[in-house]
């Protein structure tokens, strides 16, 4: 460290140039008051944890730290001198000293492990016991199964190319207590694990035992809709006998669901056994958005006898929350003979995109981390459904962008029927990066809503806008609305209240008719409005085409695996509103959440 710098000379001045928050600074300051702690480089590590774990971290790892100052910012966004560390021994040996620190065995705040990770205690304990309980079920052998059933199955529902992934999936995930199926939009994920589950039902059947209990859960209950609805459309066509179709589950819940089922009739006496979810079978989709918390808490109440297969795609943003664990599970960083026995398929063919699909192979190159392939795939003219158009150079729409909003939504805002313009709105989106900001969500909203409003697409009412389509922002059992549902403001006539419209499918698990449903103001429960929406919550989704609005600076949410995301959500068109330099930038930068978990289903890296 620099002579003339203190650690909290740093604190101060990483404070003051809003690098860390006041929350990290605030932590640092009352866990060392609390423990008699005076030294300022405790204080500083303490505040640079916390930073992490609101970044999606985990934990902060001290020696990347020491070899990279400037690892924990983005490129250019604060100033070097800021971040002159202590020397890394002389920090470790004051942090191993200080009273907040202790052994993992210990109930200290903070935890310092063998490879110098420094953790918030809670977070250290939710990897401490995922990792164990994904360590058991990755030791454990083979499954005894009925070789024949199993066989003639695989044969019947995959076909007879033993070297084919999904059929692959379905093998390990009917072998294994633990199974990851990763793989990108089309690549057939939820067809390949709707076979796993007749061969479950049919291997059970083949024992003379009672069906197999099974659960269907995602992260979020619009997710969790869409996996009841992919399974009920996937089942109608499986090379399987009545019964076994039958057994089949539909119903899907979300993971804070089935936790709280469990935990309600648990009574916590201290003689009773830890509660279980009763199941022999836990899926999880869309399990890149799971993040380390909730997945342990998973895990803990899964019985040990009873599959999990984990369903993601691992290219995708990872969860909001601290963790990348579905990334760490797959070998993020790790050599393919460290991963000789994981647990893990790719499935890597895409039956969304033709092979020379624009959006597949700009999808692609994204992927590889290769800017320069990604702008060729941009600027082809043999690539008519990708584009890369330049931004508005003021806070304003481009005059491309406004009429691309304006042909992509005024079909739905004109519909006068509910469920034709909810059919219509699947047909184009504006994705941002940011949340705020003249060219983030609220700030596009906006300016959208003044064009339709300008353009008399949209009609003020109570507040709202008449034919405006909404975004649900958190889940809501009474109304059984989810975070993510879309659904359309209606009024049937200008003396009728307005309503919200939503789709039946996902709107309402196991509604028995196919009726758009409406919801009064009244019940709405937290929405948006979704002329534009966060690439965050497009997770999941698909439409025909999208437009991607992107900063005109960079920022930290500004990644590989943001622009994969929003790129991947369109089926026929992508256009990106952005300069070249930011798109590359973005595909430079990938996220490598800071965590111990694959080093501890791995180990470590050996240059």
């Amino acid at each position: 460290m620099t002579e003339s710098r203190s650690p909290l000379h740093s604190l101060r001045e990483l404070r003051a140039a809003d690098a860390l928050s006041a929350l990290d600074v605030q932590l640092a300051r009352t866990l060392c008051e609390l423990a008699g702690e005076t030294r300022a480089s405790v204080q500083l590590a303490i505040a640079l944890v916390s930073h992490q774990v609101e970044r999606g971290h985990v934990c902060l790892s001290l020696p990347a730290l020491a070899l990279a100052p400037l690892s924990l910012w983005p490129a250019e966004t604060v100033d070097p001198e800021l971040c002159a560390w202590p020397a890394l021994e002389t920090w470790l040996a004051e942090l191993r000293s200080s009273p907040l620190l202790g052994s993992p065995e210990q109930l200290t705040p903070l935890v310092l492990d063998h490879a110098d990770r420094l953790y918030l205690r809670r977070h250290f304990s939710y990897e401490r016991a995922l990792s164990a309980e994904l360590l058991r079920r990755i030791a454990e052998p083979d499954r005894v199964l009925a070789e024949g059933t199993l066989q003639a199955g695989l044969a019947r529902l995959f076909g007879d190319d033993a070297s084919d992934l999904q059929r692959k999936a379905g093998e390990l995930a009917l072998r294994r207590s633990l199974c990851v199926i990763s793989g990108g939009p089309g690549t057939g994920k939820t067809a390949t694990v709707v076979k796993i589950l007749a061969l479950v039902i049919e291997q059970a059947l083949h024992a003379g035992g009672g069906l197999p209990r099974m659960h269907l859960l995602a992260p979020t209950g619009k997710a969790a809709a869409r996996v009841r609805e992919s399974i009920q459309n996937a089942k109608a066509r499986l090379a399987c006998s009545d019964v076994v179709r039958a057994a089949i589950p539909e119903e899907a819940a979300t993971i804070h669901r089935a936790l709280q089922q469990v935990t309600r009739s648990y009574s916590r006496e201290p003689s009773e056994a830890p509660p279980e979810l009763a199941t022999d079978l836990v899926l999880v989709d869309e399990a890149s958005m799971v993040d380390l918390a909730l997945m342990a808490r998973l895990f803990a109440v899964v019985p040990k006898q009873a599959r999990v297969i984990l369903l993601g795609d691992k290219h995708q943003l990872a969860s909001v929350e601290a963790g990348a664990v579905l990334g760490d599970i797959c070998g993020a960083g790790k050599s393919a003979a460290q991963l000789t026995h994981a647990p893990v398929v790719h499935l890597l063919r895409s039956y969304r995109y033709a092979a020379d699909s624009g959006i597949g192979e700009l999808a692609r190159a994204i992927n590889d981390g290769d800017a320069a392939r990604a702008l060729d795939v941009l600027r082809s003219k043999h690539h008519p459904d990708v584009e890369l158009c330049p931004p508005a150079r003021g806070p304003g729409l481009s005059a491309r962008l406004r009429s691309d909003v304006i042909a992509g939504y005024t079909p739905c805002l004109s519909a006068s029927d509910p469920r034709e313009a909810l059919t219509l709105f699947e047909r184009f989106r504006v994705l941002c990066a940011h949340r705020t900001g003249s060219r983030g969500v609220a700030g596009l909203n906006a300016q959208l809503l003044r064009l339709f409003l300008e353009r008399g697409l949209l009609t003020p009412a109570a507040m709202h806008f008449v034919h405006a389509p909404i975004l649900v922002t958190e889940n809501d059992y009474s109304s059984r609305l989810w975070n993510g549902d879309v659904g359309m403001l209606v009024q049937t006539t200008a003396d009728s209240p307005l309503m919200a419209a939503f789709p039946p499918s996902g709107a309402v698990s196991g509604a028995a008719d196919n009726a758009v449903r409406k919801i009064g103001l009244a019940r709405l429960p937290l929405h948006e409005c979704a002329l534009a929406m966060s690439i965050h919550k497009s997770q999941g989704s698909e439409v025909d085409e999208v437009a991607i609005v992107l900063p005109l600076e960079r920022s930290a949410v500004l990644t590989r695996e943001l622009l994969y995301t929003a790129v991947t959500r369109a089926k026929k068109r992508v256009v990106i509103h952005a300069s070249e330099a930011l798109v590359k930038a973005a595909i430079e930068t990938s996220v490598a959440r800071s965590s111990g978990l694959a080093d501890a289903l791995y180990g470590p890296n050996v240059e």
